[in-house]
C-alpha cells in the first residue's frame, strides 16, 4: 500500500489533473472575483474548446496545440460578447453583490442549456475522440503519454504566466485591486469596465485552453462540461472565492485527494468525493479552506 501511494505514477497523474483543475478554476475565479458572476456554464465553454480542438485536428491533421492561441482568442471573444450583451449593463447599475450573483446564476444556467442543446443538435451526443501524442514514455517505473506531459507543461505555463501578469504588471494589479474591493478600485481611478472586460476574456480563454488539453485525453461530448464545472466550483470554494493563488493551490489539492482516493478505493468514489467536498466546504467553511470571508 505504501509503495502504491508513493509511486511516481500516482504523483504524475495528480500533477496533470491538478494543473488542469487549477487552470479551469482560474478562469472561474477571475470572472467571479472581478464581477461576482457565478458562471455555472464554465464547463460548457471548456466543452466548446474541446470541440474546436477535435474538429481542428480532424479536418487539418495539425496538432491542436498549435491552434491554442486561435481557440483561446475565440473563447475570449465569446466571453466579451456575453459581457457586452448581457452583463455590462447589470454591473453598471450598482446592484448588491447578492443580487448580481443570483441573476448571473440564472442567466448562465440558461446559457448552459442553450449551448449544450445547440451542440447536441449540430454534432449529436455521440462521444468523439482522436489520438494525438499518445506515445508512452517511461521514466523509471512511471509511464507517461506525450499528451499528458503536454497538458501538464501547457497548463503549468499558463498558470505561471497569469500569476506573473497579475503580480508584475500594472493592469494585473488593477485586476487584483478590483477583486479585493470594487468600490475602492473605482475611487482610485481604475477603469472598472475595462478591467472587467479583460478579466472575463482571460476567464473564458483559460476555459477554452483547458478544453483543448482535455480533448487529447478525454472523449468529447456536448454534455462533458458539467463535471468540470462542479470541479471548478469545488476548487474556488476550497481556495476561497476570488482568491486566485488559493484556487491554484486548491486545484492541486483536490487532484491529490481524488487520484489517491480512487487508487485506494475505486473509480466510483470520484463523484462522491467531489460532490461531498463541495457540500462539506459550503456548510463548514463557506469562505474556503484557504480564503478569508469577503465583505
Amino acid at each position: 500500500m505504501i509503495d502504491t501511494l508513493l509511486s511516481g505514477q500516482l504523483l504524475f497523474a495528480a500533477a496533470v489533473l491538478g494543473a488542469l483543475y487549477a487552470l479551469i478554476g482560474l478562469g472561474l475565479n477571475l470572472v467571479y472575483g472581478t464581477m461576482r458572476l457565478l458562471n455555472i456554464a464554465h464547463g460548457d465553454f471548456l466543452m466548446l474548446g474541446a470541440f474546436a480542438a477535435f474538429w481542428w485536428f480532424t479536418l487539418t491533421g495539425v496538432s491542436p496545440l498549435l491552434a491554442l492561441p486561435l481557440i483561446a482568442a475565440a473563447g475570449a471573444a465569446i466571453g466579451l460578447v456575453l459581457y457586452a450583451l448581457i452583463f455590462r449593463h447589470q454591473l453598471a447599475q450598482g446592484l448588491a453583490p447578492a443580487v448580481i450573483e443570483a441573476r448571473s446564476l440564472l442567466l448562465f444556467f440558461g446559457v448552459s442549456v442553450v449551448i449544450q442543446n445547440l451542440m447536441a443538435m449540430a454534432f449529436s451526443a455521440t462521444p468523439r475522440a482522436y489520438r494525438h501524442l499518445d506515445t508512452v514514455y517511461h521514466i523509471g517505473q512511471t509511464a507517461m503519454t506525450g499528451n499528458r506531459i503536454a497538458s501538464l507543461l501547457v497548463a503549468s505555463a499558463m498558470l505561471v504566466a497569469v500569476m506573473a501578469f497579475l503580480n508584475r504588471t500594472l493592469f494585473g494589479m488593477e485586476i487584483k485591486a478590483l477583486i479585493q474591493h470594487r468600490d475602492a478600485a473605482r475611487i482610485v481611478g481604475i477603469n472598472v469596465g475595462r478591467v472587467q472586460a479583460v478579466a472575463i476574456g482571460l476567464g473564458f480563454a483559460s476555459a477554452a485552453i483547458a478544453g483543448v488539453l482535455l480533448s487529447m485525453t478525454e472523449q468529447v461530448t456536448p454534455f462533458m462540461g458539467f463535471r468540470f464545472t462542479i470541479a471548478a466550483f469545488v476548487v474556488i470554494i476550497m481556495g476561497g472565492l476570488g482568491n486566485i493563488r488559493g484556487g491554484i493551490v486548491a486545484g492541486f489539492l483536490l487532484a491529490i485527494i481524488e487520484v489517491y482516493a480512487v487508487s485506494i478505493f475505486s473509480a466510483e468514489v470520484r463523484s462522491i468525493l467531489i460532490y461531498g467536498a463541495f457540500v462539506a466546504i459550503l456548510l463548514i467553511r463557506p469562505q474556503g479552506l484557504l480564503g478569508r470571508a469577503r465583505s
